[in-house]
């Protein structure tokens, strides 16, 4: 039996008891006819409104987004206030206030009454220490807001009674503020003042006949009455929880989306999308899986509330990929299990395929907690909405990347672009410069290119620079880079390369250049060869294009030596004096068309 059934028992069988005495009473006594049914009344209606009271902190407590710091500053959202502004529509409750702890109203339906104080006694007596404080007292008739909507039939009338009650709010036992309802209860207290008489004035002269006639009266009339309230409550309260509901899912998925779209990585994105899950969908556990670059299996990326994600699973494995839409497992009378959720208990779980511009990019997984079958079966159109705002950032992530990537590779070779390498040798300058780390340079150039073009033509020129190109980034290891800055000139960046493994290093890519065998058709063509300069930070410079130059002038120096062997930059004041000789650092040029 609920609070409010039980209530409404209690109230019948206290108003029969109460209208048996009054009638016995009336029977001996004409002036209690008059004088009994009012204290009597406003007794009942006292016990009725702290009642209703409860529900009304309640509502306005729990749909507050920080009641403590509402109470405090005042300080509301637009949401908010938009509830509290519309609550006496919605209410019996005509004009209410928020107070802090000392008593000033930090909000009131009444903007003039906002940062006055409740300076009597009982505030800080009574209320401060959690206790309900009640008053009953007669108003003029314009101190009642809303009139029209509180009350039934104002007549001649010119005051009412209200109700005032101040409910504390408290948190963990901690006295936060106050909330004072006002409530007309003329209309009632006349009705049940007014029957009261009645029937005592009735049952005094008819006895046992009025007695049960007026009995049953009153429980059908209370009856009707209890039931008309219980129906609108129950009314008001079910909707109040959809709206609820329904504002904090937007509000979620509102920021999710924001969140989403502005993560500058897969791996951001997922931790995001884990925190978000564990709010929006707490019913469930879940897990988000990626297909590999392979495009043969999915990699698991993330997982929340308690659930756990495989590396690696097959896209066989799942029903809902397989079949190419939303799989429910428990939803029909036959189901059969995923792979990937496996071992399984039984609980119920979805799998949405994760579409980003008509392709499946991904799976989320979700499944029902313990006891949340039914929460969880419900969250399914949500659910769906969350695996659509993921797709969409997913697709922006990887669109973003493959633009980044586009705008540092050179498209030939597929090795970083010049405007890369400079950018990586500055930040690779500034490390050694704080941690001391050993930097060098290679300058590599293909030896008599121009022959391979005018001998071959165009196309093998051009498998001859993405073969040099794979050997040099096969090559590479850990942080080196490989760039391609122009035509037929490449360049390495190596960090953490001593001289002497610097040395070592650019002999070795000589040797893979020179071991390469390029195939043109039907044929072979003539051995590669490059010839290559070295430079090491800081001796041969502390800015790049002093490392670049120096890297250069070894690598003439090398051309001028014959070719296809490696040269090691001299210091930077000889450097200088060598470039001053030679030619500059060949301007950036696009795509060879060698």
């Amino acid at each position: 039996m609920t609070q409010e059934k039980r209530g409404g028992v209690n109230h019948r069988l206290k108003w029969i008891g109460i209208s048996m005495l009054l009638i016995s009473l009336a029977i001996g006594s004409g002036w209690g006819v008059y004088k009994l049914p009012a204290p009597l009344v406003d007794r009942m209606l006292k016990t009725d409104i702290l009642k209703q009271a409860e529900l009304w902190k309640r509502r306005v407590v729990l749909h507050l987004e920080d009641p403590e710091s509402a109470l405090e500053t005042g300080v509301i959202d637009a949401h908010d206030a938009e509830f509290l502004t519309s609550m006496p529509e919605a209410s019996d409750v005509y004009r209410f206030k928020l107070f802090d702890t000392n008593g000033r109203v930090t909000w009131s339906t009444r903007p003039t009454e906002i940062g006055s104080v409740e300076n009597r006694d009982f505030f800080r007596s009574d209320v401060a220490r959690g206790m309900i404080h009640y008053i009953q007292e007669i108003v003029p008739l314009s101190e009642i807001d809303g009139l029209d909507l509180h009350t039934d039939n104002i007549g001649n009338a010119t005051q009412h009674h209200v109700a005032e009650v101040f409910m504390p709010v408290t948190k963990n036992g901690r006295f936060i503020g106050a909330i004072e309802f006002f409530t007309d209860i003329s209309d009632l207290r006349t009705t049940f003042v007014s029957r009261l008489r009645i029937s005592l004035t009735v049952l005094s002269g008819i006895a046992l006949l009025a007695l049960a006639a007026v009995s049953f009266a009153s429980y059908r009339t209370n009856r009707l009455q209890m039931q008309a309230l219980q129906k609108q409550s129950t009314k008001e309260r079910d909707l109040m929880e959809d709206q609820l509901r329904l504002a904090r899912e937007v509000r979620l998925l509102g920021e999710l989306n924001e969140w989403l779209q502005s993560s500058r990585s897969l791996d951001e994105l997922f931790d995001m999308v884990s925190r978000f899950m564990t709010h929006i969908l707490p019913e469930a556990e879940g897990s988000v899986y990626v297909y590999s670059n392979s495009r043969d299996v999915l990699d698991g990326c993330a997982s929340w509330n308690g659930g756990t994600h495989k590396a690696h699973i097959h896209p066989e494995g799942c029903w809902g990929l397989r079949r190419g839409r939303t799989y429910e497992y428990g939803a029909s009378e036959i189901d059969f299990v995923c792979e990937h959720a496996e071992p399984h208990d039984g609980r119920p779980y979805f799998c949405f395929p994760i579409l980003a511009h008509g392709e499946t990019v991904g799976l989320l997984h979700l499944r029902a907690l313990e006891s949340m079958d039914v929460a969880f079966h419900a969250s399914k159109k949500l659910a769906q909405l969350c695996a659509e705002q993921i797709s969409m950032a997913i697709a922006n992530v990887r669109m973003r990347d493959q633009l980044h990537d586009q705008s540092v590779r050179d498209p030939l070779t597929g090795l970083f672009n010049r405007r890369h390498m400079i950018e990586t040798l500055r930040k690779s300058i500034n490390r050694s410069q704080q941690t001391g780390a050993p930097l060098s340079l290679i300058a590599v150039d293909v030896d008599h290119f121009k022959k391979f073009n005018d001998t071959h033509g165009h196309d093998a020129g051009d498998m001859v620079l993405r073969a040099v190109g794979a050997a040099l980034e096969q090559g590479c290891d850990r942080d080196e880079v490989a760039c391609r800055i122009g035509g037929e000139e490449f360049m390495l960046i190596l960090p953490d390369n001593t001289s002497d493994d610097a040395v070592t290093r650019a002999e070795q890519l000589r040797q893979a250049v020179e071991a390469v065998s390029v195939r043109y058709g039907e044929k072979s063509l003539p051995r590669i060869t490059i010839s290559v300069g070295v430079s090491h930070y800081p001796a041969h410079g502390t800015m790049p294009q002093d490392l670049m130059r120096s890297a250069d002038d070894a690598l003439y120096a090398a051309k001028d030596k014959g070719r296809n062997q490696v040269q090691v930059a001299g210091s930077w004041d000889d450097a200088r004096q060598i470039s001053k000789l030679k030619k500059p650092i060949k301007a950036v040029v696009g795509q060879s068309t060698a």
